[in-house]
């Protein structure tokens, strides 16, 4: 374990154009290029604190002034600060009096963020904290009330409760693509391996978390591998069973009212799973290329997101007994891929996102209409996640954008937190509680968001839908 301390340094704080900020892209050639979905980089698995000098500069989390004449409401508009990859001119770590085998930070991998200064007068926004972990890339991320759920690339899952390392379990194959969290204390994680396993946490120890099956069971898997009708051709002179994914699975979506799981995989396929028998309902032949993302919507549809560049609608129907899944709506077909899905369920919105940065949204008025785009990443968009009347969007640029929702469709564009190194890979929110005002009012709705990158790291941010 080791403990990074970047001091920050005045002279390279600059404020850049829009323009100049794009030609000092070519500074980050000699930047660590981390790995997409299809490449394996494992690491040795030890946690190291980094502070990256957050304690002493401003965050990077910015907002738009939309007082200045000057610059316009832009998530370009921003103070840059340049990463420093010399290290040679910060003395040695080994030289602190700290850095000993006996100080306490060396048994967690937490560590949290000073104010900055640019958030003094504001404590409602703003970056919280910072967790690194030497065990890979994070790619999923789940909340459920006090507790944090991360996936990486290294097939760990690790829990954390204020903010502080709770628990974990580990897989035997497959990095974790994909986590959702039921009601019932089951965790559902989607693996590379194109597995879907269930784990449940003990009653008794809380920290304790064993796998309690997978989807399919190893029952129906053997009930229907009998029969030759169950199979499907994957390639050519291959069948596999259709009930069964063959590819990374790499989304997750839950309907608990309706008792459903949905799953959508690199095969191409969208399967439905009923939660209280871990049966599968349905294997549709979704799209003509990877399903990227699946979410469950409003009225009892279901959206998937695709790599062929179509944003696709389904609708649930009962046919008898069972219930089926029909495509309704073809909302986008695009050249760009599809790679981000979230909903408005208050407002019944949709919102996509592309690989060409931009997200596109459709609104419920008598039809699902397109109401328009907004434009916030120089690079592909990876995640998105709607909290209240926010959508936060996060991108291959590092960036998450912060948009509010206003009363007559319109987006606006709040902040831009910028502390991540790589591409910010998945975003989730969790509310917190309601805060009195002096007036007797209720405060504006404060949201903890989660981000994990694949720089390692997941932060954590404050933030509200005030903010500008």
């Amino acid at each position: 374990m080791a403990i990074q301390d970047n001091r920050s340094h005045n002279d390279h704080y600059r404020r850049l154009t829009f323009a100049s900020f794009l030609k000092s892209d070519s500074l980050d050639a000699g930047e660590e290029a981390y790995h997409t979905d299809g490449e394996h980089n494992h690491r040795d698995n030890k946690d190291a604190i980094s502070t990256n000098s957050d304690s002493q500069r401003p965050s990077n989390a910015s907002t738009s002034d939309s007082s200045s004449p000057i610059y316009p409401l832009s998530p370009w508009n921003q103070t840059y600060y340049p990463h420093n990859d010399n290290t040679s001119a910060f003395p040695s770590t080994n030289q602190s009096p700290w850095n000993q085998s006996c100080s306490p930070y060396h048994k967690s991998p937490w560590i949290y963020q000073t104010r900055n200064s640019d958030f003094e007068d504001d404590p409602d926004n703003g970056l919280v904290g910072t967790i690194v972990r030497q065990e890979g890339h994070v790619y999923s991320l789940a909340a459920s009330g006090d507790l944090l759920f991360t996936g990486s690339d290294s097939k760990n899952i690790r829990v954390w409760k204020d903010l502080k390392d709770f628990s974990g379990f580990k897989s035997t194959s497959g990095f974790v693509k994909a986590i959702v969290i039921t009601g019932d204390n089951r965790v559902f994680t989607g693996h590379q391996d194109g597995k879907i396993r269930v784990w449940r946490g003990s009653k008794r120890n809380p920290e304790r978390y064993s796998r309690v099956g997978s989807l399919p069971t190893l029952k129906e898997f053997l009930t229907k591998s009998v029969n030759p009708k169950n199979y499907v051709e994957t390639r050519r002179r291959k069948n596999k069973l259709k009930i069964r994914h063959f590819d990374a699975v790499s989304c997750l979506s839950v309907n608990e009212d309706l008792g459903l799981i949905y799953s959508g995989s690199w095969d191409k396929t969208l399967k439905v799973w009923r939660l209280s028998d871990s049966k599968c309902l349905e294997s549709i032949e979704a799209h003509d290329d990877a399903v990227n993302t699946v979410v469950v919507g409003f009225d009892d549809l279901v959206f998937t997101g695709s790599a062929d560049g179509t944003l696709k609608v389904w609708k649930r129907e009962l046919q008898g007994k069972e219930t089926k899944h029909v495509l309704v709506h073809v909302l986008m077909k695009q050249e760009s891929a599809v790679t981000a899905l979230a909903v408005n369920l208050n407002d019944a919105v949709v919102y996509c996102g592309s690989s060409d940065g931009s997200v596109n949204f459709w609104e419920r008025k008598k039809y699902l209409t397109h109401g328009g785009t907004i434009h916030g990443h120089r690079m592909a968009v990876l995640c998105l996640t709607s909290a209240g009347s926010l959508l936060l969007s996060g991108g291959a640029d590092k960036n998450i954008c912060v948009w509010r929702r206003n009363g007559d469709g319109t987006h606006t564009c709040l902040s831009v937190l910028m502390d991540h190194d790589g591409p910010v890979k998945c975003l989730t929110a969790v509310e917190e509680a309601e805060d009195e005002v002096d007036d007797g009012d209720k405060a504006d709705k404060r949201w903890i968001v989660y981000s994990g990158s694949l720089d390692k790291s997941v932060k954590v941010w404050r933030v509200t839908d005030y903010a500008s």
